[in-house]
């Protein structure tokens, strides 16, 4: 068996990660897969916490002509589908999970409690957290900054539609050039486009190495969790 060279991660889910090749909604079988590969990092020993974000359902950042902590408070909704959504599909995989939602909605959700949270963990359950920091106006990558320090994981993971950090759209631009390793000051003064300004820097004051890869595979989340040299480390 794989070692991992982590006791603790957080990772961070977009929405779309969810939706599989449709991009919109929930997708069954990209659902199982995760639930399966997550399994096989809980049966390392490690212990793993996720945000999960809400791209597949609603941005509230796009909703053209609406009030934005509107927006917001929907997109925390949304969230919470979603973690709901990644609670069955780990449970189903053999995974004991608890969600917790930062706002309150006990008949679906455990309130956010950062005790609980790191005692559950200890006990080897998977914690899903939702509605991102139960604020508007703060993406679910900082919640993912905020919940990964407070419940001092070793390492946030943030999975994307890339394979790392590039110093410019490798969509738009073919000779874009992959990090391997970079500083939290480097991406916040080059401005790039990994996770918003609150996040990065919310990560570097509280000295928290970030691990950036593609979710195109969903072993990648074991290799990484193993130390494999993809993606890109920001420290």
């Amino acid at each position: 068996m794989k070692q991992s060279v982590y006791n603790r991660v957080l990772l961070k889910l977009s929405g779309e990660a969810l939706a599989g090749p449709k991009g919109v909604g929930l997708d069954n079988s990209t659902l199982r897969d995760l639930g399966e590969t997550i399994r096989q990092v809980t049966d390392m020993g490690v212990e793993v916490a996720i945000v999960v974000g809400s791209g597949n359902f609603w941005r509230g950042r796009t909703s053209a002509g609406m009030d934005r902590v509107t927006a917001d408070h929907m997109g925390m909704l949304a969230t919470a589908m979603n973690a709901l959504a990644l609670s069955d599909a780990l449970e189903q995989a053999g995974v004991v999970t608890r969600v917790q939602s930062a706002i309150e909605m006990r008949q679906f959700a455990e309130p956010y409690i950062r005790k609980r949270a790191v005692h559950h963990l200890e006990k080897g359950r998977v914690v899903i957290f939702a509605c991102g920091t139960g604020n508007p106006f703060f993406t679910t990558d900082t919640a993912a900054a905020l919940r990964a320090s407070e419940v001092e994981a070793d390492i946030m993971f943030k999975a994307t539609l890339v394979d790392g950090v590039y110093d410019k759209d490798p969509h738009l631009y073919a000779d874009a050039v992959r990090y391997e390793t970079i500083s939290h000051d480097q991406v916040l003064q080059k401005g790039l486009k990994v996770m918003d300004a609150t996040a990065a820097a919310l990560c570097r004051d509280n000295h928290m190495t970030i691990g950036v890869f593609s979710m195109d595979d969903p072993q990648n989340i074991i290799r990484m969790v193993c130390g494999e040299p993809i993606g890109t480390i920001i420290r």
